[in-house]
């Protein structure tokens, strides 16, 4: 996993596994290790195999949103277009960013239960007809 971090120590870190299924035609599923820094303004999001290698490295700011991969990065405009290209859907960054710091953010479409948060468990589903989906993290504690 990455060694050097652009953050100071009082920068939220959050690691773990990190599980996306989306019920789509056809259905989607994702899961990785991963290590997340920052807020949904600026930050760094890296996921790894279950051996340790990189599968993608996310960053963003306000100015800009980059995806490395094993080829030359792509740049996106905003940290939801980066998000939306890589999952195939619409997810809640600021409101995840809250979930995982146990702020129950109301978030339209969503659902989340941080009832198992302390144990380092975080549940998100957003409901409705179009592509139901449901992300579950497993944090390191």
């Amino acid at each position: 996993m990455r060694t050097t971090s652009p953050y100071d120590a009082n920068t939220p870190h959050w690691q773990g596994r990190l599980a996306l299924k989306i019920q789509s035609t056809p259905a989607q599923a994702f899961s990785a290790d991963f290590d997340l820094q920052g807020s949904a303004q600026a930050g760094d999001l890296a996921f790894f195999t279950p051996l340790g290698s990189t599968i993608a490295h996310l960053q963003w700011n306000a100015d800009t949103a980059v995806l490395q991969t094993n080829g030359a990065p792509q740049h996106f405009d905003t940290l939801a277009a980066l998000s939306r290209y890589t999952t195939g859907t619409d997810l809640p960054i600021a409101s995840l960013f809250s979930w995982l710091q146990g702020d129950d953010l109301p978030t339209p479409g969503w659902e989340a239960d941080l009832s198992a948060l302390p144990s380092g468990r975080l549940t998100a589903r957003r409901l409705g007809p179009d592509a139901p989906a449901e992300l579950k993290i497993i944090l390191n504690r």
